[in-house]
């Protein structure tokens, strides 16, 4: 666990900026593609990753840097990145440590298109994934991992089933075996939930969603624990532990030490070639959401909580999946990883199956169905004809989604005001 200088809260509002006398208070927007140099020497030394600094913001830009900054402080990790979306984020922080032959293993209980991203697109890359319950047991996990098994994968909670993972038994499974779990946290928030206190070791954001806030720019991010001994397990990490020939033989985890090498690789190397990046104007949307989430995060549980339980007697509704809600499957799991509260994500079936689903959210007044969710507005979502489209029934029933679910995210208008909103559209049903 990384000691705070200062509380959560203030660091929202304040983590990874410290202007100097005269300088702007507030972030700047560096918009540029390109940074100037004296000498070609200079350069030279940012391209053999000699020097820090900035070249061309296909790798890295001041803007996005402090951002990142502020998520990493956020989080108590060593290193982050931020990348154009959380997808990107997921899909670098797997790739950043397996290729062709490997294996990873992964919730089945996540995002319909993370699992997309694992199922069909890096398998055609050759990594082969093992799907597992949330809910498995230790020797469930500890069955799932092969000589090539490179990393594990979970959601704090899952979207949109919300089932609320067992951080500790999976970390503690991952690093039995030599391997680092990485964890999504986007639903919790480092506000609710900090995975790297409970074993995580890379930890990664859909920044589009709780983290903005508002709806206004698309993004992700990834932040190192800086915990993982890669050179412990060198075999294994040949990317990390081995010289990389594109920068004349620099071996990341030698040069860069356990708290910088999964970053610095991500950075130089994959941002490099793929170029995933975030803008600096959507960087600085993202820390101008960032100053208020604790305080937001705060009301989307309250009216998560106040809904959740008027569903829950209501005689349109045949059942309710809210972690924070007493007498759910996961409420003792999410009061020991998230005790000030859990996301503002509802899900609920309404009584009649998917027909009645879709009459009830068409009905909705305050609650806009879009495919987003997590932001100031309440929104609601039907995954199975949405998010979860590509999956089959059997596929669905693994990620804990069924035909008649309905995904309602509670926004920080006022609870009344959308209970009342969802009282009448029930009715219609």
């Amino acid at each position: 666990m990384k000691d705070r200088k200062v509380n959560i809260e203030t660091s929202c509002v304040q983590g990874g900026y410290s202007p100097k006398s005269g300088e702007p208070r507030q972030i700047p927007i560096v918009q540029s593609t390109t940074f100037k140099y004296a000498t070609s020497e200079d350069m030279g030394k940012l391209f053999d990753l000699e020097a820090s600094g900035y070249f061309y913001s296909r790798l890295q830009n001041p803007t996005c840097d402090t951002v990142a900054a502020r998520i990493c402080e956020l989080e108590g990790g060593s290193a982050a990145m931020l990348t154009s979306s959380g997808q990107a984020a997921n899909f670098f922080a797997v790739f950043n440590i397996a290729s062709a032959g490997d294996h990873v293993i992964s919730s089945s209980a996540i995002y319909g298109g993370s699992y997309n991203l694992f199922a069909v697109t890096m398998k055609k890359m050759g990594i082969s994934f093992t799907f597992v319950s949330p809910d498995s047991t230790e020797e469930e996990l500890n069955a799932a991992f092969r000589p090539n098994t490179k990393a594990v994968f979970g959601e704090t909670i899952a979207n949109p089933a919300l089932n609320v993972l067992d951080i500790e038994l999976f970390a503690r499974c991952a690093h039995a075996h030599g391997v680092p779990l990485i964890i999504d946290n986007t639903f919790a928030t480092p506000i609710n939930c900090r995975p790297i206190e409970w074993g995580a070791d890379i930890v990664t954001h859909s920044t589009t969603k709780y983290m903005d806030g508002h709806g206004s720019a698309v993004g992700g991010c990834i932040v190192d624990s800086g915990n993982f001994d890669w050179m412990a397990e060198a075999d294994k990490f040949p990317g990390l532990c081995t010289p990389d020939d594109s920068y004349h033989g620099i071996t990341y985890a030698e040069k860069f030490g356990k708290e910088g090498a999964f970053i610095t690789k991500c950075t130089a190397q994959l941002m490099r070639d793929f170029g995933c990046t975030q803008s600096p104007q959507s960087a600085f949307l993202l820390g101008l959401g960032l100053e208020s989430l604790h305080v937001r995060m705060e009301r989307h549980c309250e009216n998560a909580l106040a809904v959740a339980r008027f569903l829950k007697s209501h005689e349109n509704v045949s059942w309710v999946r809210y972690p924070g809600l007493e007498g759910d499957k996961y409420f003792d799991l999410a009061k020991k990883y998230m005790p000030k509260g859990t996301c503002g994500v509802i899900s609920f079936g309404v009584k009649g199956g998917r027909a009645a689903a879709e009459k009830f959210m068409k009905n909705l007044k305050l609650g806009a169905i879009e495919t987003h969710v997590a932001d100031a507005r309440t929104c609601c979502l039907h995954p199975a004809s949405a998010t979860h489209r590509q999956m089959n029934d059997e596929e669905l029933v693994a990620a804990g989604v069924s035909s008649d679910l309905v995904r309602y995210s509670c926004g920080i208008e006022n609870k009344d005001d959308l209970i009342a909103d969802l009282k009448q559209a029930l009715e219609t049903v």
